[in-house]
């Protein structure tokens, strides 16, 4: 029982982390594709933070998806 609650949480846990990484990258590049960089920006204005917005929708939603994903038909 123990060493099936240790893999199912490495899974989550490597999941997590990969979600967060390509969805944030995911949210950063679609943000540059409607010229807003957030990253290279020395700015604070409305479009900067539209900018960062997308990159943290970006954090959720990969995370989100790499769980259903990585965790489908997994006790």
């Amino acid at each position: 029982m123990a060493q099936q609650d240790f893999d199912r949480a490495m899974r989550e846990g490597l999941a997590d982390a990969v979600g967060f990484v390509l969805g944030a990258l995911a949210g950063w590049w679609l943000g540059r594709q409607f010229g807003i960089d957030f990253i290279a920006s020395t700015d604070w204005n409305a479009q900067q933070l539209v900018g960062l917005l997308l990159i943290v929708a970006g954090c959720g939603g990969g995370r989100l998806l790499a769980r259903r994903l990585m965790l489908k038909d997994k006790p």
